[in-house]
């Protein structure tokens, strides 16, 4: 049975991955860039019954709701700061909303007993032999694993070295988006503040646990652009200039960016991949299905890492026969979450004047509000196999 399996990626699907295999008797090892867990980041949300199942199996649904932010409502408005539209906690929240860097913390701590974690490096090779694959790391010295898992997001280093170029993977949906945190200069209270120009947004919103601080969220409509991920300077230069020209807060905002010694950027983008393994490597999560703001990739994640390893458990050893029915399992369900991704930008961030008359108008109808509260609760659904019974069965 293969037994090693190294993940690359410690923020959502890599550690409850670990959590899974380490509790089915596999021995995880997570890779990870980032010196530690990242914290920071925009609230994710977990939706409908899947999600909620998955997060119960996992032991920490109970935990997520102690920390939940309760939801966000935006109120959007004027440069002289007059309300144009407000949209209620429900309408972005979901069932349950947390902090990404909240969610990323506990999932570490309850796949710690399990797993193996080397932070601060990263995979260069992955050589595929009759014995399992020989990883080779930036900084660690060449280990041998039965098994490698892509947990690594939409620009998966896993993806690059064994499956190709980004490019042949990742679709670009017309937008960039910037978050980082600052003071709550402006005292606001619970949810955000968001002001409109033709293809941008920005907004700021209070942290829901310390109202002193806040967070800024930007979004622009843009062509892809070419920047180093790995700089932050050159970043923070390319949403100063596309935010040059717009006034409300904009000015003391980009300055607070300044300042800022952490800030996640990135496009709005969507990966498709055609197969989800080659040999003994797989992908999981936005590495082979990812889209960045409004596809449900924080909850897909966790669905497919709860699924790959119970496959994975079954197959006694069989990893060909696991992805394979793993990605059968899965493929739908996530592209059916994937879909939001294609809107979300432009709900955003409309590209002309007419577009943002046109959104605040139809969401300013009290019925039309309504109607897409409703249509938000009906997100794609999966039936999960219970595979610790199933394994039960297997083992008398």
């Amino acid at each position: 049975m293969s037994k090693s399996v190294l993940i690359s990626g410690a923020s959502i699907a890599g550690p409850a991955l670990a959590y899974w295999l380490g509790r089915y008797g596999f021995q995880p090892t997570v890779v990870e860039l980032a010196p530690t867990i990242r914290g920071g980041g925009q609230a994710v949300d977990f939706r409908g019954e899947t999600h909620l199942s998955v997060l119960e199996q996992l032991g920490v649904l109970a935990q997520l709701r102690r920390i939940q932010t309760g939801g966000s409502p935006m109120r959007f408005v004027d440069e002289r700061g007059r309300q144009l539209l407000h949209l209620p906690a429900e309408f972005a929240g979901g069932d349950v909303e947390v902090p990404r860097g909240d969610l990323a913390g506990v999932l570490y701590e309850h796949s710690l007993p399990y797993a193996e974690y080397l932070f601060g490096d990263s995979i260069t090779s992955l050589t595929e032999t009759a014995e399992g694959v020989q990883v080779g790391f930036r900084h660690g010295a060449t280990r041998q694993f039965d098994l490698v898992i892509g947990a690594d997001g939409l620009h998966s280093n896993v993806r690059r070295v064994a499956f190709g170029p980004e490019e042949r993977f990742v679709r670009h949906l017309g937008y960039y988006a910037a978050t980082w945190q600052l003071p709550n200069y402006l005292g606001l209270g619970p949810g955000s503040v968001a002001y409109n120009t033709p293809g941008r947004l920005a907004s700021v919103g209070a942290d829901h646990r310390d109202p002193a601080k806040a967070g800024a969220f930007f979004v622009f409509a843009a062509s892809q652009l070419t920047y180093d991920r790995h700089a932050p300077k050159q970043q923070k230069a390319l949403v100063t200039t596309a935010f040059a020209d717009v006034g409300w807060e904009v000015p003391r905002l980009l300055d607070s960016m300044q300042q800022a010694p952490e800030m996640y950027f990135d496009s709005i983008s969507r990966a498709d991949v055609d197969v989800w393994s080659r040999g003994r490597i797989c992908l999981v999560g936005d590495a082979a299905c990812g889209a960045t703001i409004g596809g449900m990739g924080t909850g897909t994640g966790v669905v497919a890492a709860y699924v790959l390893a119970g496959e994975l458990a079954l197959a006694n050893g069989d990893h060909r026969a696991a992805f394979t029915r793993y990605e059968n399992a899965v493929r739908s369900y996530a592209r059916g979450c994937q879909k939001g991704g294609e809107r979300t930008g432009k709900f955003l961030a409309p590209g002309t004047a007419v577009g943002l008359r046109v959104r605040n108008s139809v969401l300013n109808r009290r019925f039309l509000l309504n109607w897409m509260l409703k249509e938000g609760q009906k997100v794609s659904t999966l039936a999960l196999p219970d595979y610790r019974a199933e394994l039960g069965q297997l083992r008398r």
